[in-house]
């Protein structure tokens, strides 16, 4: 497919012959890191499901959320994987505003990371134009490598890895992690990534499943994953809400515990948040949850 003369410039590598998830994702949250053929696969899916624009902005939202309510606690490192284009509200945007508001001076240190070179390449401009290079970074790796991507983080000389870290897994799993055999390791690398924290430290997952949602969002979810697998770069994968609390492990789930997205503490939205008005929680189809290593 050609560009569009509204395009971002292409990074090289990049490949734009099919829509990526991450990009797609962006567009549906009003980014500008996607291009003609994401925008077109975005909006056929909205045409499809209109609802999940809202799905997205609610994910955005407790993105948002868990960062406050985990700076609050005490956490001064933080590992975003899949973190797509740290657009307005990212992660160490929010850490700060949230010390800022407490009095306290900001010192949170945030790791990106992403294997989407349009992701990484947009962050890294993002970084360089408005962040802390002391405070924060961005690196291309892969969450189906969980050792050679938690040595790369460390390597960025920002998290310590004997003190707490947040790992958050925020709309990430739902798209399928293949092998060489093409079968998904995603909560291989997950039980993994929660060996390499250090006790205390906090892992945050959120999951699309098409479990106890209404029932006429079922068929949407199911021709969602369809289009999803035949039309883009990656596969979709809907787990079961017992699946999802599974790749957890033994960590123990900090209250709320395991609910729908608008249900995570939703008294830490921000002083700009405008909260996505949901009939009912289950209309979010996102399960999430938030467990701390013992």
């Amino acid at each position: 497919m050609s560009e569009d003369k509204s395009d971002p410039i292409r990074p090289d590598g990049v490949d734009l012959n099919r829509p990526s998830v991450a990009r797609v994702y962006d567009y549906y949250l009003g980014g500008t890191a996607n291009w003609a053929v994401d925008r077109d696969f975005g909006d056929r899916v909205l045409s499809k499901f209109p609802l999940l624009r809202d799905i997205a902005l609610s994910n955005r939202q407790l993105l948002n959320r868990v960062v406050r309510h985990l700076t609050k606690r005490g956490v001064r490192q933080f590992l975003d994987i899949g973190a797509g284009v740290p657009t307005a509200g990212n992660t160490h945007q929010v850490a700060d505003e949230t010390l800022i508001e407490a009095g306290a001076t900001p010192d949170v240190r945030v790791v990106y990371v992403d294997n989407d070179p349009v992701a990484v390449a947009h962050a890294n401009m993002l970084l360089n134009r408005e962040g802390d290079a002391s405070r924060q970074a961005v690196i291309e790796a892969d969450l189906r490598n969980p050792d050679e991507l938690w040595r790369e983080a460390i390597d960025t000389q920002l998290l310590d890895p004997n003190e707490p870290v947040a790992l958050l897994l925020i709309a990430v799993l739902h798209v399928h992690q293949p092998d060489a055999d093409g079968n998904d390791i995603g909560p291989e690398s997950v039980a993994r990534f929660r060996d390499l924290l250090p006790r205390g430290s906090y892992l945050a997952i959120s999951h699309i499943t098409d479990e106890a949602v209404p029932e006429a969002l079922s068929a949407k979810l199911a021709e969602l994953k369809r289009m999803y697998d035949e039309s883009s770069s990656s596969n979709a994968i809907w787990r079961t809400r017992e699946q999802i609390a599974a790749l957890l492990g033994d960590f123990e789930v900090i209250n709320p515990g395991w609910t729908w997205t608008p249900d995570w503490h939703p008294e830490e939205g921000g002083p700009t948040t405008q909260p996505v008005a949901f009939h009912a929680s289950n209309e979010a189809v996102v399960w999430t949850g938030v467990g701390l290593k013992p």
